[in-house]
């Protein structure tokens, strides 16, 4: 009597990509395969499989980067097992860091696919993530205004030109802004530069205000639930509203708030060896972004809510960079439970 096998092969393949060709390194759950390099397409490396391993249940796997998810998704959309990986999260040994090569890299990939150690991070729907990419223009806008206002600045104090002291603060005034365009120098040349230098200013300015009344619009619009909800608590803003939505997508996905605070990264950097265990500040892997925003957001929490404060209280005479870290935390957890619960925030009152 013939016999049919039950379960199908399966071939594993550790993509090391990049932008003009990719390394790809392929294994079979009996044997070892090969590397080789192809064209940045995953119609090709379709195309590849096809040809020599038809039948075959396909694992693949790349490490996030400047390639976002679009390769992933192509994966999925031909029937594979596709997973996005952390960088840091792929096993090295002493040797590779020594020796690194893309078809090291890819040999590394395949290997920890097949011997499944690997955990795929998360991806974004396409919606989401191009929102996203609009939140982290904003930030650009800000960054790039920031650079500006210091090039401003640094140009008085080298021509030795002082500001008044009611109009030197970190936030431009109108009256800076009339008090800046009223300057007048010896030489047209300084005229005309800072006339630049204003002139960007004010196109970034307002690029950062059209994209901030966009952004706030399109989450009020299609993500109103949880944007309201966001805007309950206090120190939590519009943009911080949008920023949760747009990096951290939707906070029910995390299992536990534990999870949550280690994705952003309020989690302190620990090192144990035997009885001495050493805490020191915030681990490096963290969404840094939503971090600072956090962090800012805690500084407006503090003013208006009587339950933070007794909080920050609680802990004075601490270093204050350790206790805004805590009150940051209490914060994000305050938010992960509105989102959760669906229910808005009410400030409490202190006895």
């Amino acid at each position: 009597m013939k016999t049919k096998g039950t379960t199908l092969s399966k071939l594993f393949i550790g993509i090391d990509v990049h932008k003009r060709s990719w390394k790809i390194h392929t294994s079979t759950d009996l044997f070892d395969g090969c590397s080789l390099t192809i064209p940045p397409n995953a119609f090709v490396l379709q195309k590849y499989v096809d040809r020599h391993f038809k039948g075959y249940q396909v694992f693949c796997c790349y490490e996030s980067g400047c390639c976002g998810f679009s390769h992933h998704r192509l994966f999925e959309s031909f029937g594979w097992h596709s997973l996005v990986v952390n960088p840091a999260d792929v096993h090295r040994p002493a040797k590779a860091q020594f020796q690194k090569t893309d078809k090291i890299d890819a040999r590394l990939l395949c290997r920890e696919l097949k011997d499944g150690r690997l955990t795929s991070i998360h991806v974004p729907e396409i919606e989401r993530e191009q929102l996203r990419c609009l939140f982290r223009r904003r930030n650009d806008l800000v960054k790039e205004q920031r650079k500006i206002k210091t090039q401003i600045k640094m140009q008085l104090l080298y021509l030795g030109i002082e500001i008044p002291n009611e109009l030197d603060k970190p936030h431009w005034s109108h009256a800076f802004r009339i008090w800046l365009r009223d300057l007048s120098f010896d030489y047209k040349t300084m005229d005309y530069c800072l006339q630049t230098r204003l002139e960007d200013y004010d196109f970034t300015d307002k690029q950062k205000r059209d994209v901030s009344t966009r952004l706030r619009a399109y989450c009020r619009k299609h993500y109103k639930k949880d944007y309201y909800l966001l805007r309950s608590v206090p120190g939590v803003g519009g943009i911080v509203a949008c920023g949760i939505i747009c990096e951290l997508g939707d906070l029910r996905r995390f299992k536990n708030f534990k999870q949550l605070a280690s994705y952003v990264g309020l989690v302190p950097r620990v090192h144990q060896s035997g009885d001495n265990l050493t805490t020191s500040g915030l681990t490096p892997r963290a969404n840094r972004i939503m971090r600072s925003y956090l962090v800012e957001a805690t500084w407006q929490a503090l003013r208006f809510d009587p339950v933070m404060q007794a909080y920050y209280r609680l802990h004075q005479g601490k270093d204050v960079k350790r206790i805004l870290v805590k009150v940051a935390r209490k914060l994000l957890s305050r938010i992960h439970a509105v989102i959760r619960t669906e229910t808005p925030y009410e400030i409490g009152v202190v006895s």
